[in-house]
């Protein structure tokens, strides 16, 4: 290929120019991530104390995770646009949001919460369709066009740039959780606000955001020595080779990853059902915020210590936040702590603090992890289809959600104690089991 150059591994390269807008692509992806947020997080915390709430929760989320990897495939071979992406998620995702304003599931048409037919009548079908189906495909459109874009244009660290738009989704639900923590009779109001921002917003990223050139890399930035770098590859080593996505799920890996999302992914929702139960609206601000923050910090402190211990410890730091919540959780019903449910108890606050902390950071880990274990090349669709774990990590949440706190809350202990136990035990596909990692 013109121009194109070779590493030592027989990668190839065509470095370019550095875009000038490539740090408004960037930002524009962050804002869009950020808008999405409160699909997910906003309406796990103000809608999801109902029943019927948790059932559209983890419709959206199946809708969310599943939506992704279609969009990749095709945006990928160029049979779709990433303008055209973005304008359809623009548009889903507003039209979730406006669903979720108009269509509380409090809302006596739905019937029994847990009944199939109050959600498949009346409100309750305007409720699924709006906000669980359309409005979950929309974030997925633009959680996964985003993530593609941004790792495409920043190919020398798409770990860290990936991990600081993700965070983005984590935290850009807080503005709306302070709203409902001042004025919860305004919930409504501010889902439609959040509806106008997010429209706007997305299709503002659809006019600038693009994908570069196929194997493009920034002419600022030798490839050949990036890929010698011994510093990097003593915390990220390279894989043994470039793996198709059929390569990819013959090997025991990719579901060992799919199932630590699926516990992780599983609690960090339900964390976030918990908390908002007590009405601690300030320890869950904190939440929100620290689970969109940690993906970011997580990414650094990987680049320095390695992806799977930094991993084993946010899955730690996320059973600890479990085991601290369910203290909390049990001191307030046993009447030991009196008011504890309205103001939040000191172990409230550190389980929130230690929940946030671990409760995003694996997301992002999880993919940079794909890249090490997988190779580049095929990274994103590998990801995506580990990302599409989520949906059974809805089901997951849903069912701890529903059950007693104390019980739920040691249990979503267990779910994440299993992947820090399993994390540092994963080999990189292809080297014999004699080779130490």
């Amino acid at each position: 290929m013109e121009n194109a150059i070779r590493d030592w591994r027989g990668r190839s390269y065509r470095p370019g120019p550095v875009p000038a807008d490539r740090v408004r692509m960037f930002r524009l992806a962050l804002a869009a991530m950020a808008a999405i947020s409160p699909l997910q997080y906003g309406y796990a915390a103000l809608h999801a104390q109902q029943a019927s709430g948790l059932t559209l929760l983890a419709v959206w989320i199946a809708c969310q995770a599943a939506g992704a990897l279609p969009a990749l495939h095709l945006v990928r071979r160029g049979r779709l646009s990433v303008r055209a992406c973005l304008i359809a998620g623009a548009a889903l995702s507003g039209l979730g949001l406006v669903t979720a304003a108009l269509v509380p599931p409090g809302s006596p048409a739905l019937g029994d919460p847990l009944a199939l037919g109050g959600l498949l009548s009346g409100d309750g079908l305007l409720a699924l369709a709006g906000y669980a189906v359309l409005g979950g495909l929309g974030a997925g459109l633009v959680y996964g066009v985003c993530g593609e874009v941004v790792s495409s244009w920043y190919p020398e660290r798409p770990a860290a740039h990936v991990g600081l738009i993700t965070g983005a989704f984590g935290y850009g639900a807080v503005p709306l959780l302070l709203w409902a923590g001042v004025a919860p009779g305004m919930t409504s109001a501010a889902f439609l606000v959040c509806a106008v921002l997010a429209t706007a917003v997305i299709a503002t990223a659809a006019r600038h955001l693009r994908l570069p050139p196929a194997q493009w890399w920034p002419d600022d930035v030798d490839p050949r020595t990036h890929a010698l770098d011994a510093a990097r590859l003593r915390t990220s080593p390279e894989a043994v080779k470039q793996f198709g996505l059929a390569q990819a799920l013959r090997t025991r890996t990719l579901p060992a990853l799919a199932l630590m999302l699926v516990c992780a992914g599983a609690v960090s929702v339900f964390d976030v059902i918990v908390v908002a139960g007590t009405g601690a609206w300030g320890a869950l601000a904190l939440l929100v915020a620290l689970n969109g923050a940690g993906r970011s910090a997580a990414m650094r402190a990987a680049e320095v210590f390695g992806r799977r211990r930094v991993l084993a410890g946010v899955f730690g730091a996320l059973a600890l936040g479990q085991v601290l919540l369910a203290v909390a959780v049990q001191n307030a019903a046993t009447g030991a702590m009196p008011g504890t449910a309205s103001v939040g108890s000191p172990l409230l606050w550190l389980g929130a603090v230690a929940a946030g902390l671990g409760g995003g950071a694996f997301y992002p880990l999880l993919a940079s992890l794909v890249r090490e274990l997988f190779g580049t090349e095929r990274a994103t669709e590998i990801h995506a289809v580990v990302y599409s774990a989520k949906a059974v990590a809805g089901v997951v949440a849903v069912t701890l959600a529903l059950t007693a706190p104390g019980a739920a809350l040691l249990a979503a202990a267990a779910l994440a104690a299993l992947p820090a136990l399993a994390t540092p035990r994963l080999r990189i596909p292809g080297l014999p089991a004699t080779i130490p990692l």
